[in-house]
């Protein structure tokens, strides 16, 4: 039922090697056009692409956003005046810091407390900067933000099927493994 060993994670590289290699031709060419446009339409664009990728990966996981509001955060973030800026609310905002701090910060340690800060930054129930664990109410049952989830209502499982022929298709491992295998 658990995939134990998937720190052992192994890829082909030969079968993405191609793919890969088309990948950075394209992104070449995408950088040269970049900085034959002038410095304002690369600002538009940008602010653009990262408007799409907030609302488009948001998407993925059934999260509708409003995009005037995400184009107002994307903006506010990256310091742009953008005319006529909509009013963005917290929800939006934390989805932009999370999905920005990702992209442009790539090369930093993926921490605990930065994946709790964007945790946090999804959810938005506690203050900016807090570390203290604190509890999300939706439409889904509650669930803790800004902290590793704990076993207090059984273990963490994906389940299908009628009560009684219920199939586990994946089971977390328990929570007291989850800081180390974090690490």
């Amino acid at each position: 039922m658990l995939f134990r060993s998937w720190t052992a994670f192994r890829w082909d590289e030969a079968a993405i090697a191609k793919a890969l290699i088309d990948l950075r031709h394209r992104q070449g060419r995408l950088l040269g056009r970049m900085e034959a446009l002038g410095f304002d339409r690369q600002r538009d664009a940008e602010l653009l692409a990262r408007t799409q990728e907030a609302v488009q990966s948001s998407a993925i996981e059934g999260e509708v956003l409003d995009l005037d509001q995400v184009r107002s955060s994307v903006a506010k973030h990256l310091g742009m005046d953008v005319a006529g800026a909509t009013r963005s609310d917290r929800r939006v905002d934390g989805v932009v810091d999370m999905m920005l701090d990702a992209t442009q910060q790539f090369d930093q340690p993926l921490t605990a407390e930065r994946l709790f800060r964007w945790h946090r930054g999804l959810f938005g129930s506690l203050k900016p900067g807090s570390l203290e664990p604190g509890t999300f109410r939706s439409r889904e049952p509650a669930i803790r933000v800004g902290a590793w989830r704990n076993d207090a209502k059984g273990p963490m499982q994906v389940v299908s099927g009628p009560i009684g022929r219920e199939r586990v298709h994946y089971g977390a491992p328990p929570a007291a493994a989850i800081d180390a295998e974090m690490r």
